[in-house]
């Protein structure tokens, strides 16, 4: 789910990379320096998963974790996301430098809202907090076809059935999403709970 260079109109690539730089300057100010090495980890995780393309047509399926890292981050996801994007952008051309702003919009804002989510909901059972950790996990991608779909939409007619596409073939994406993300918050919560509780106090704040 990576939009190329080209893609969208210039104008939509340009305000898509204004929103991106300061949301990027406003997560790196939400990120302490105790939390940058949980921070490097989660967006290894994020740059080797999307690395691995299923094509489809004129589309490619990969898993997308925008979900389960704004449950691991809050507040330092879109950073993290900006940052694997970049590096799959610069290493493996994956995207496009003119599109990064399209695509850190794309998965970033996911990412925070799949936190934010995951942090209202969440309780104190173990049970209870697996499935809310599904729900973030699924809404991300959900919310992330979503956005590709605008975006797509933007660049004419000619992009409409590769935004179908793009969006159904996604279907099965949404639930093996929900799956990883229900049961990494489950090993979580039972041997490290801190890496969780650390990221969604400041998610709290302000």
């Amino acid at each position: 789910m990576h939009i190329a260079d080209g893609v969208l109109p210039l104008s939509v690539a340009a305000g898509c990379g204004a929103v991106s730089l300061a949301l990027a300057a406003w997560s790196v100010r939400s990120t302490d320096g105790d939390d940058l090495p949980k921070v490097a980890v989660v967006t290894a995780s994020f740059f080797v998963s999307s690395l691995i393309h299923v094509p489809l047509g004129p589309t490619s399926v990969h898993l997308l974790i925008p979900g389960l890292v704004g449950i691991l981050l809050g507040r330092s996801a879109f950073l993290s996301i900006l940052l694997g994007l970049l590096l799959q952008s610069l290493l493996f051309s994956f995207g496009g430098l003119t599109a990064l702003g399209a695509n850190a919009l794309m998965m970033g804002v996911p990412a925070l809202l799949s936190g934010l989510l995951f942090n209202r909901l969440r309780g104190t059972s173990h049970k209870q907090n697996m499935l809310i950790g599904a729900l973030a996990g699924g809404s991300g991608t959900l919310l992330a076809a979503t956005i590709l779909a605008f975006l797509l939409a933007s660049g004419g007619e000619d992009f409409f059935g590769v935004m179908k596409l793009a969006v159904l073939a996604h279907i099965p994406v949404f639930v093996i999403e929900a799956l990883v993300s229900a049961f990494t918050v489950s090993f979580l919560y039972r041997v490290k709970p801190e890496l969780l509780e650390q990221r969604l106090g400041v998610v709290c704040q302000g």
